[in-house]
């Protein structure tokens, strides 16, 4: 049976080896700060993913540091709990981009879904999410995970949803809105962004807002019965012309 130490060790050998997988070369004293540990005990944390079979490369001099050698022979990924999650959605939405990926991602999907925890299956499972061809990329921030997943898992429950929504600042001393209501439809993927589309029952109206402004309400609305988005078509509704939310 695994320790407490034990477990505090692998939990911080995974959280390097993700760090080592996003940049390319890491200085010894930026690792030890973002590990909240010592410099010797990331030497030691290095030593053990080289016995592990990980080839990681230290550097020496001012510029130096620790960086992960890309090979044939690097060992199984392994990731943590967000990022296997966010390797699945992207796998789902490069599914439906029309990229000539599809079938490509379906399959790396099904392989990667199969080796999934069943706490993590089960979220990836709730997001249902349609991506649309875009010309360009937005910037900005991006829409977290777990607003995705609350969205996702109101679309399919049938649950109307409540969430404050940042816009672009107004006059000094405008009164705070009230919060918002909709009846969630679709999430959907394009231009970088996530956006949700949902019939709003106080303007009578279809609406889309972009998910990194909501700041969802819990709990959810009453239950509502579905409607049909205009024109059926989902992945469309954007380009359509449906009221973007201001």
């Amino acid at each position: 049976m695994p320790t407490a130490a034990s477990t505090v060790t692998s939990g911080r050998l995974l959280a390097l080896l993700s760090l080592l997988q996003v940049r390319r070369q890491w200085p010894a004293d930026l690792l030890a700060r973002r590990l909240d540990v010592s410099e010797r005990t990331v030497r030691r944390d290095i030593d053990r993913l080289r016995e592990l079979g990980y080839p990681v490369h230290a550097a020496k001099g001012p510029a130096g540091g620790y960086r992960l050698e890309a090979g044939s022979e690097l060992p199984p990924l392994r990731f943590d709990d967000e990022q296997a999650v966010a390797l699945a959605v992207a796998l789902r939405i490069a599914a439906g981009t029309g990229a000539g990926i599809e079938e490509a991602a379906a399959r790396a999907l099904a392989t990667v879904r199969q080796v999934l925890p069943s706490r993590l299956r089960q979220r990836v499972d709730a997001l249902d999410a349609v991506a649309v061809a875009s010309a360009g990329r937005e910037g900005g921030p991006q829409a977290g995970t777990e607003v995705l997943l609350a969205l996702s898992a109101a679309i399919r429950s049938g649950e109307e949803v409540r969430f404050d929504y940042a816009t672009p600042a107004g006059p000094d001393g405008a009164a705070p809105r009230p919060p918002r209501r909709v009846q969630p439809h679709h999430l959907v993927a394009g231009n970088g962004r996530w956006y949700l589309v949902g019939w709003d029952p106080e303007r009578e109206d279809w609406r889309i807002h972009r998910a990194d402004r909501m700041a969802l309400r819990v709990p959810n609305g009453p239950r509502f019965a579905p409607r049909e988005v205009p024109g059926s078509d989902v992945a469309s509704s954007r380009a359509a012309g449906l009221t973007a939310a201001g």
